[in-house]
């Protein structure tokens, strides 16, 4: 598998294809969510995915997720839209998408803490990764969430 991470205007068109399919097939299909996934966000947004090789034409990134400058979301740099391929999990690729985006935040925004709006579910996992829950459980597109923050502080 090959990572990358671009911002938005360094995409092609084949590779965002890729990772929209992916957020489709999971949140909206696997997870029964339809939610309005393309918020415009995206085109403010650094990128982190991983692809099969040889990739296939048309077919879902193994992996991905996006990081958000601060003021986009939140005050702070966000990593959301984490998605990993059903077939691909269990393999720890969830975990080195979360390292590669928490390390493409932490270049680009140094000193900065990360927010997470994280499913309820995966508190523990994302807790493994540095993150600490704040605030109180909440529904997102009638999904329960939970705001958690990562410190810049080491």
């Amino acid at each position: 598998m090959e990572w990358k991470s671009k911002p938005w205007d360094a995409l092609t068109r084949d590779e965002w294809h890729a990772m929209v399919r992916l957020r489709v097939d999971v949140f909206v299909v696997e997870q029964d969510c339809p939610y309005p996934d393309l918020d415009g966000k995206d085109l403010r947004a650094w990128h982190v995915w991983g692809e099969e090789e040889p990739v296939a034409k048309g077919a879902a990134a193994v992996a991905c997720a996006r990081i958000l400058a601060p003021g986009v979301s939140y005050a702070e740099p966000s990593i959301g839209r984490v998605a990993t391929r059903r077939d691909q999990r269990g393999k720890g690729i969830g975990k080195d998408l979360m390292q590669r985006s928490i390390e493409v935040a932490e270049q680009t925004w140094p000193g900065q803490d990360i927010r997470i709006s994280a499913q309820c579910y995966l508190e523990g996992w994302y807790e493994e990764l540095g993150f600490v829950t704040v605030g109180s459980p909440y529904l997102e597109d009638d999904i329960p969430h939970i705001q958690m923050v990562k410190s810049s502080v080491a």
